[in-house]
């Protein structure tokens, strides 16, 4: 693989050619657990402080948790540095994305307030252990559309392209077998939204942390189910999918029941770039979760790191006492509840391949090098105009511990409309595990909990 290495700034970005197929040898693993975190990202922090070393993130319940319920916010004493905003946002350019810049350009009132960084992410060590092992021995497939070698940890701590960390972010932990509920709001340019509330389940196979590796069916990643609470024109509606790491060998399996015909229908269209449930056509299905799904329309390229002003331990916008009303306003997100941190992150660039279709021509993802989950994305339309931005607010669920979901925002910036999903706030369950078997989750067992 040819690279080199060009420095802007404080870092050296790493810019790669092709596609990786080929784990790391066992001297550039060592470095896990040492030099870099045992999911890859560099411990130390950078030259001027302004990010700390990363001292194994926040793994256990803090004071007044109750499990099930909201995450007291462990860092609600910290108090902003700055705020930056349309007037000041050329004086942070270089840590912004163009998406974040075209945001404050286009609404005078918003704002991203910058908080001291705090290096929350932290994972089981079940999962650092095998995230280690993983280095050396797990490999691309089948044009890069999936892998071998791991059922459990990330399977690419040393990312060597860009859909190693993509797949990094496709499969980080995210909990194990679990319920919860939360509610969607497309805006409107007004402020006006019909808020849509749902119930969800997961159940995780690759790296749940109570399943042995035979529990973990090879291909399978997860099973998801969703159940529309309100409005009462959609309430009884489910979805339920299987998702598979390698869908161009095994597509993902989807299938929805309506109330009204009472009827399990197979639901193909559950992927890429359809509408997502009830989303007045705001995001695709695959930028849930900022993305989602198969891998194979894109060309993925590692762009390389850099330092970026980041939703990051938005505790305050995830939680009571703040209403919906109080944090959703015409635009965007209400900005004096939001929190935006110094982070390192790596850029991944995605292309729309020759002979593939999508509404986006080309996505930029920035991951958090701490959890190489995505936490903001610019997307492109096929005249190549930004299009859509998008930030997703996490918390630390650290009683679990994993970096969680918050308020998970699609900007359009044509429409001057957005969607908000994954809010809590007046929810009261965000992490209840559950006990299921494979059999709860059939389209039998979907007919079975069929009422309205």
């Amino acid at each position: 693989m040819k690279h080199k290495m060009i420095k802007t700034g404080l870092l050296a970005l790493a810019f790669f050619a092709g596609t990786a197929q080929a784990a790391v040898s066992a001297d550039e693993a060592a470095a896990l657990g040492k030099t870099l975190t045992p999911i890859g990202a560099e411990k130390a922090g950078n030259k001027d402080g302004s990010i700390p070393a990363w001292d194994g993130g926040l793994v256990k319940p803090i004071a007044g948790f109750k499990p099930g319920g909201h995450y007291p916010d462990p860092y609600a004493s910290d108090k902003p540095l700055f705020t930056i905003t349309a007037a000041n946002a050329e004086q942070y350019k270089d840590k912004l994305s163009p998406g974040q810049i075209a945001l404050l350009k286009r609404y005078a009132d918003w704002k991203m307030v910058v908080y001291p960084t705090r290096r929350s992410a932290g994972y089981p060590q079940k999962w650092y252990d095998e995230s280690i092992a993983n280095a050396t021995k797990v490999n691309l497939v089948g044009g890069g559309n999936g892998f071998t070698g791991a059922t459990d940890g990330t399977p690419f701590p040393i990312a060597k392209s860009g859909l190693e960390a993509i797949w990094n972010h496709l499969t980080i932990y995210k909990g194990d077998t679990y319920a919860t509920s939360w509610g969607q709001a497309p805006v409107t340019q007004s402020g006006d939204y019909n808020l849509v509330r749902f119930d969800y389940e997961y159940d995780f196979s690759y790296g749940n942390q109570k399943k042995t590796p035979a529990q973990r069916e090879g291909n399978l990643l997860f099973y998801f189910l969703q159940i529309i609470k309100d409005p009462p024109r959609l309430a009884g509606g489910i979805l339920l999918v299987h998702e598979y790491a390698d869908q161009v060998a095994q597509p993902r399996k989807a299938w929805t029941y309506s109330p009204g015909q009472r009827r399990v229908r197979l639901a193909p269209q559950v992927a890429y770039d359809n509408p997502g449930t009830a989303s007045d056509g705001l995001r695709t299905n695959d930028d849930f979760n900022m993305f989602n799904g198969a891998t194979d329309r894109y060309e993925w390229k590692l762009v390389g790191k850099k330092e970026m002003y980041v939703p990051y331990n938005s505790y305050k916008l995830n939680g009571p006492p703040l209403k919906l009303k109080d944090i959703l306003k015409p635009g965007h997100l209400n900005g004096d509840h939001a929190r935006y941190e110094l982070h390192r992150v790596w850029v991944v660039e995605a292309t729309l391949k020759s002979g593939t279709s999508h509404v986006y021509k080309r996505r930029t993802m920035y991951l958090d090098e701490d959890s190489w989950t995505v936490v903001v994305a610019d997307k492109y339309d096929n005249r190549d105009q930004l299009w859509r931005v998008d930030e997703m607010h996490r918390v630390q669920y650290y009683d679990v511990p994993f970096l969680g979901p918050g308020p998970e925002v699609h900007h359009d910036l044509q429409s001057g409309r957005y969607i908000a999903m994954q809010l809590f706030n007046e929810e009261n369950t965000l992490y209840k595990p559950v006990s299921r078997t494979p059999a709860d989750y059939t389209p039998d067992a979907l007919r079975s909990k069929g009422t309205r």
